[in-house]
């Protein structure tokens, strides 16, 4: 496809330019993104009003809509963004041999990043903020239920370069949305980019790390758990485990399967699960818990083990031990989020060494996998990856290296 080419053609000539570019330039473009942002909101709600409008999946609805508290919370990112140090440049190890040879491990930016990802707008705003930050050039194609909403913010980001006389193409954004604009990317556009970053579904991501040809950063599924310990304060669990569900159930670090050690008592376990309830929630539960509610609760299947709900239902299994429910996770988990409530260490330590999580908790939300939170200011996505980056990819991640090496005339024998 001749306009994809195009589109891959000018991300290489941008990168060119702007991978040692002034770090007061990049701060200057996104100080004036973010003003962008605070001057158009209403012409971003408006645009974001079409989508909703149009969207034909409710339950995309939640992950879709920008408000004037979401837009607030893009500008905070973009703010957190800006404030962070140069990532690229930076010297991360050094080292001296002892023929005199002296090392440097110097990062540098990754080159043209193409992003493909479903509902979310506000991706559109952290990526082309993170992408430049790190030097980095970035294609995106987002999905055609946040299309107006996507095409406005891309279009005020590159405003913004162009008012700082950089080139508009270091961010670019696909509008064709047919469907085999993405298989293209996917498999002919290798010379082109030089990372893919799924954001979306379970289907996108597979497909993506099933057909592309370049390396991917991504996750497939956010199942994420939490341990109840019997060693556990029932304040503290309450707290986290209905944070944890219900804060926002569509995110991909909502807790999905609650994992209780059978020594817990009773009256904790119930005064938990009537929380959840109160708070909207459906649980499924093994036959040795819902014994203690008479049976009334649906129970819940191998496939519940399985299952990112995305939605307001929990998974609930009793376990022996934390041993039972490492192997739980280590068997149905994916490596996103994983948490332990309790207020013994030893058993802590045990939970956070052997699970194969990329984000590990300890009495901890698990909605706090997330690139902002991590101080990251945003992030282009989480990995789950054993391959580095893991986690929040946020600006630093965005970036790869290069060793430097120097000498006075250093020969090899």
């Amino acid at each position: 496809m001749n306009y994809l080419n195009k589109i891959g053609e000018n991300s290489k000539k941008a990168f060119k330019k702007i991978k040692n570019l002034d770090h007061k330039i990049v701060k200057k473009v996104l100080n004036d993104f973010d003003q962008n942002i605070k001057k158009n909101k209403n012409l971003i709600i408006k645009a974001n009003q079409k989508d909703v409008k149009n969207v034909k999946r409710k339950h995309l609805i939640d992950r879709l809509i920008l408000n004037t508290k979401r837009i607030e919370g893009i500008r905070n990112s973009i703010h957190e963004i800006i404030k962070f140090p140069n990532p690229v440049g930076r010297v991360i190890e050094t080292w001296k041999r002892p023929n005199n040879l002296l090392i440097k491990k110097v990062s540098i930016p990754i080159g043209v990043i193409g992003i493909i990802y479903e509902s979310r707008p506000n991706v559109t705003a952290d990526v082309a903020a993170l992408c430049f930050k790190s030097g980095n050039c970035a294609i995106l194609r987002g999905g055609t239920e946040a299309f107006n909403s996507n095409i406005t913010l891309a279009n005020l980001f590159r405003d913004s370069l162009h008012k700082n006389r950089v080139d508009k193409n270091s961010l670019q954004f696909i509008e064709k949305k047919e469907r085999k604009v993405v298989d293209y990317i996917l498999s002919k556009m290798n010379n082109y980019i030089d990372v893919i970053v799924p954001r979306g579904g379970k289907n996108l991501v597979r497909k993506v790390q099933k057909i592309s040809n370049v390396h991917v950063i991504g996750h497939l599924e956010g199942l994420c758990h939490i341990y109840l310990d019997n060693n556990a304060s029932l304040d503290i669990a309450k707290k986290i485990i209905i944070n944890a569900k219900m804060r926002r159930t569509s995110i991909c670090g909502a807790l999905e399967t609650l994992l209780v050690n059978d020594k817990l008592p009773k009256t904790y376990l119930i005064s938990i699960i009537n929380k959840l309830e109160e708070s909207g929630c459906e649980v499924r539960v093994d036959k040795k818990i819902n014994k203690y509610f008479r049976n009334r609760f649906k129970l819940a299947k191998e496939s519940d083990w399985k299952t990112e709900y995305l939605d307001s239902i929990l998974s609930i299994k009793s376990v022996k031990n934390v041993n039972e429910a490492v192997n739980h996770i280590l068997k149905y988990g994916t490596m996103h989020t994983d948490s332990i409530i309790t207020k013994n260490s030893k058993i802590a330590k045990y939970f956070l060494e052997n699970v194969n999580s990329s984000i590990a908790m300890h009495n901890v939300s698990t909605q706090f996998a997330d690139g902002g939170e991590f101080g990251f200011g945003g992030e282009i996505g989480i990995s789950t990856s054993n391959m580095p980056p893991r986690g929040p990819v946020g600006v630093n991640q965005l970036t790869s290296y290069k060793y430097v090496v120097t000498g006075k005339g250093v020969i090899r024998k």
